[in-house]
């Protein structure tokens, strides 16, 4: 199996894809309106990432680096600490002080990146 498709969060990513062509999605994009950049690592930040945008201005999730301009905000994680903070196990301000986050961009936008944009998890 190659490295890429072994990350726990393209599960989660993929459902999000299915999440924000929903009715509840819509309401999420209508209110948050930016776009994150989400590195995920499959065991340490900066190594191996790979880049994923959450385009809540579009609705759209895609895999690879932001198209148009910069993103809002960008944040890099573990695969398994993006897992955490996605389900609401982790949260994002504690990610962040215990290092298991980091955050590049605006900081306001950063903190309307809640696991409440996230689909709850159904049986993952």
């Amino acid at each position: 199996m190659a490295n890429s498709t072994s990350l726990k969060s393209d599960a989660l990513l993929e459902q999000m894809k299915l999440h924000l062509a929903t009715d509840a999605g819509k309401q999420i994009t209508k209110k948050i309106g930016l776009v994150y950049q989400i590195n995920i690592a499959p065991k340490k930040i900066g190594f191996n990432e790979e880049t994923y945008i959450v385009d809540l201005k579009k609705g759209e999730v895609t895999k690879g680096p932001y198209e148009g301009g910069k993103p809002d905000a960008t944040f890099s994680f573990k695969d398994e600490d993006f897992v955490k903070v996605a389900t609401g196990k982790m949260n994002p301000q504690i990610a962040f002080m215990r290092g298991a986050m980091k955050i590049k961009g605006s900081l306001s936008a950063a903190q309307k990146f809640t696991p409440d944009i996230f689909p709850k998890p159904s049986k993952m």
